[in-house]
């Protein structure tokens, strides 16, 4: 069994910054992608930022040149520093694992949430 954990979000006002973390554990061979999304009240949920296990990123036109993605392969973790942000920036933070069992299937797993506001 695979679990996905994030943390790190919280109340932070508009220009401030946050630091979230996803960590993956259980029985992973290894982990190709790790994503993050985001979802706020009403809206699609939309991609934030993606890194691969080589370290190739992409980030959503929204968050690209204050958002930064990186990866901790040791740990199985992958964590999203947000900077400048906004209050459109409000949302249900997702985090998304792509791995490879032992027996060389690959699954998706995605992790429960973490609530991210930020006031005006």
């Amino acid at each position: 069994q695979v679990q996905v954990v994030e943390s790190g979000g919280g109340l932070v006002q508009a220009g401030g910054s946050l630091r979230l973390s996803c960590a993956a554990s259980g029985s992973i061979f290894s982990i190709n992608a790790m994503v993050w999304y985001r979802q706020a009240p009403g809206k699609w949920r939309e991609l934030v930022a993606a890194i691969t296990s080589g370290g190739s990123t992409n980030y959503g036109d929204s968050v690209k040149g204050r958002f930064t993605i990186s990866r901790d392969n040791a740990k199985n973790t992958v964590y999203l520093q947000m900077d400048s942000l906004k209050p459109e920036d409000t949302a249900v933070y997702y985090c998304n694992v792509e791995w490879t069992s032992v027996r060389d299937r690959s699954y998706i797993t995605w992790g429960q949430g973490t609530q991210v506001t930020v006031s005006s």
